[in-house]
């Protein structure tokens, strides 16, 4: 009896385990001509989407070879998108905090995929 229960719940923590997991931060690289690749990051900012596609990049490359960026297109994709610009969006987002300070809640529109960041790069040895 204690053998199934606790069994049961090592199936029940590891079914709650799976169902948290979250949106992968980068892509695996695609290979384009001339011995390029590109791959894109994710994140809540700017700069967290190109460090995730940074790391993406590095990844790519052997241990002998560093990532050598060639383009790079940073895209805000915003819950907003399309309504507002991202200046815009900005504020509105600021404006949901303060609101949400003053309420005691935390009032956010941002969302982990609001940038995207574009990386196409190839491989040099070091």
């Amino acid at each position: 009896m204690k053998k199934n229960l606790v069994l049961s719940l090592i199936g029940g923590l590891a079914l709650g385990l799976t169902a948290c997991a979250s949106t992968p931060t980068n892509t695996l690289a695609v290979q384009k001509e001339n011995n390029q690749y590109e791959v894109t990051g994710i994140g809540k900012t700017s700069l967290i989407s190109k460090n995730n596609a940074i790391s993406a990049a590095q990844k790519t490359c052997t241990r002998n070879t560093s990532a050598v960026v060639v383009d790079e297109k940073v895209a805000y994709q915003g819950v907003l998108k399309g309504v507002v610009d991202e200046q815009t969006g900005r504020m509105v987002e600021a404006a949901a905090g303060m609101i949400g300070t003053m309420t005691g809640t935390k009032a956010s529109l941002s969302k982990d995929d609001d940038y995207l960041t574009t990386l196409t790069f190839y491989c040099k040895a070091n």
